[in-house]
């Protein structure tokens, strides 16, 4: 893909680029003239504006360009679910220091500082580029009047002013209040003190509906439509807690039709082409595989490292490993198929490793969710313990969402470790999460009736399909599985129902809620029941921060788990400053007008 020329913000990426290149030499390198770039007047076409269009989206993920290290991960596992309940970091205490950095809360060391840095210039990269192509875009259509027409020329303008809301926002929810720029803005060293993000990304919003078609441009189910736009406003609500507001939003998009959830859950997460972009994408990073880049950068580049390692069929490189705390919350009771963390407060005492029994009554999202011992893992045949990196470390368990089928072909033929990259689409954001979002703002209205049926819709999908027995991925491996499950000898299928006599490694049970009697009850079961859909998603994190619970869940986490883990003994104590992600210090360097930094730091910082 070509470079755009574009006017670079001081807080993105160019300046970095600049320091590295005055590191390495510095006669005459301000006055060379750029290599290999192409200027507005160049790109000033139809294709040039659709391309730049198409970089904007790419930014989505982590770009070989512009990413150091794996913060700017579409799923936000660095950001959202390592620092959480949810995940370790995995794989072993040497690798990737910054991701321990984040995960022990040192939030201001040399290696986090290089993960955070790296995350705020990727967002500001998103902005960056949506401002180019609105530039561009109006510049073809002044001198070229004829070259784009009014239809298309307005979804290009409604997708690059969406993704730009959907950049800020990520930001907002990292630092609580960033810089918000606009594509006529001159001035890169804006102040982030008095901004009001959410009203700013509303107000991107709004406008990105208003221009976007009903359905996506062209038939491409990975573009926004105006349903993406008006989906993300409702997010949006929530987050500010504006819950009539959101639920008035929320209900126009689940009135419209636009999206349903998945019949069956190995849908959501999938390589298979026929189930990619489904009913239930409302945002995804699209991964492309073999799709001709010679280094596979295109597929899944954020979610490298986060496979099984030596000895399972993807060779490296075990980190985002699950949590015990995670595989705890599993559990329902035996009886009423509820969550056991809903009604027992000692759910999270079992420090015992989860393998495959069907003693073990278990939500089956645990193993759409988890790869465990001698249960099968996917169509790769059964988890086994050779395929962790380090147990005594990161655990005995893997992550298992962002895993491709074998039988999907969606794995990359080219690349460094071409096993742990694949197509498999990266939700941003999914109906399921927009159903429980909605669910939460009529909690916190007090509408039991519609916040029940809104959990319980997505508890009976839940309860529709769990783990089957899968294949072998080689004939060894077939033999294994055959051999610890001979019910397995000739059935191949990888999703089955939740009582299927096949099952041999768990007792599956998903129960319904009754009416929410009060909203204390109602609040309780939406936010464990995003825990359970949205597990290992990245989420957890920002949820926790944003119900204002995060400091004393993650006190009770690590208090409990460095019992489990011992390197969690090195966490620092998680207090109030920890709502908030420390701004960049390099960041707030460049901001500079003088001797004056236009950035200011968050408290405690």
């Amino acid at each position: 893909m070509n470079t755009l020329y574009r006017k670079k913000l001081l807080v993105g990426t160019g300046l970095l680029v600049l320091l590295g290149g005055v590191t390495y030499g510095c006669h005459d390198f301000l006055e060379t003239k750029p290599q290999g770039t192409l200027d507005e007047a160049t790109l000033a076409t139809r294709a040039g504006v659709e391309g730049s269009l198409i970089a904007t989206y790419r930014v989505l993920d982590c770009t070989n360009s512009t990413n150091s290290n794996w913060g700017c991960a579409a799923s936000n596992w660095v950001w959202g679910s390592v620092p959480s309940d949810d995940a370790y970091k995995g794989s072993e205490a040497t690798d990737q220091p910054g991701a321990t950095d984040i995960e022990l809360y040192n939030w201001t060391t040399g290696s986090a500082e290089d993960y955070l840095d790296n995350k705020w210039s990727h967002i500001y990269e998103g902005v960056v580029r949506a401002n180019a192509t609105l530039r561009l875009l109006r510049k073809v259509r002044t001198e070229k009047p004829g070259e784009i027409d009014d239809a298309t020329a307005k979804s290009i303008a409604g997708e690059a002013i969406f993704l730009r809301a959907h950049y800020h926002f990520e930001g907002m929810r990292m630092w609580g209040t960033i810089p918000y720029y606009r594509e006529d803005d001159t001035d890169f060293r804006k102040t982030n003190v008095g901004v009001n993000d959410t009203t700013e990304i509303l107000k991107d919003l709004d406008s990105a509906f208003v221009l976007l078609p009903n359905t996506p441009r062209d038939g491409a189910k990975g573009r926004a439509s105006r349903w993406t736009a008006k989906a993300y406003k409702g997010k949006v609500l929530v987050y500010r807690r504006d819950w009539a507001g959101a639920v008035r939003v929320l209900d126009s998009v689940v009135a419209s039709g636009t999206y349903a959830l998945e019949t069956s859950f190995d849908h959501v997460w999938t390589g298979f082409q026929q189930f990619t972009d489904g009913p239930e994408t409302i945002l995804a990073y699209q991964a492309s595989a073999n799709d001709g880049e010679p280094n596979g950068n295109n597929a899944n580049y954020g979610e490298r490292l986060n496979f099984p390692h030596s000895n399972s069929p993807f060779g490296c490189c075990g980190f985002h490993q699950p949590s015990q705390n995670l595989v705890n919350f599993y559990v329902v009771n035996s009886t009423t198929g509820l969550p056991r963390a809903f009604t027992d407060p000692a759910w999270n005492t079992r420090n015992t490793v989860f393998v495959a029994s069907t003693a073990d009554t278990v939500d089956p999202r645990l193993d759409w969710t988890v790869g465990r011992d001698s249960v099968p893992f996917k169509d790769w045949g059964l988890h086994l313990g050779i395929w962790i990196r380090a147990p005594g470390y990161g655990g005995p368990y893997s992550p298992k969402k962002n895993i491709h089928e074998n039988a999907s072909g969606a794995q990359s033929k080219v690349g460094w470790a071409p096993a742990q990259l694949n197509s498999v689409h990266i939700h941003i954001y999914r109906y399921a999460d927009l159903l429980l979002l909605l669910a939460e703002a009529n909690a916190e209205l007090g509408n039991l009736g519609p916040a029940t049926t809104l959990v319980n819709q997505i508890r009976t999908r839940a309860g529709a399909t769990a783990q089957g027995c899968g294949v072998g991925f080689t004939a060894h491996a077939e033999s294994l599985l055959v051999a610890k499950y001979p019910g397995c000898n000739g059935d191949s299928r990888m999703a089955v129902p939740i009582n299927d006599p096949k099952i041999q490694w768990a007792t599956y049970r998903v129960g319904l809620y009754p009416t929410f009697p009060d909203q204390a009850t109602a609040r309780n079961a939406v936010r464990i029941e995003r825990r359970l859909e949205l597990g290992m998603e990245g989420e957890r994190f920002f949820d926790l921060r944003r119900w204002g619970i995060a400091t004393q869940t993650i006190t009770d986490y690590v208090t409990t788990e460095t019992t489990r883990r011992s390197y969690l003994n090195a966490a620092t104590p998680f207090t109030s400053k920890y709502n908030l992600y420390p701004i960049p210090s390099l960041q707030i360097e460049l901001s500079k007008v003088g001797s004056t930094s236009t950035l200011q730091q968050n408290p405690g910082w």
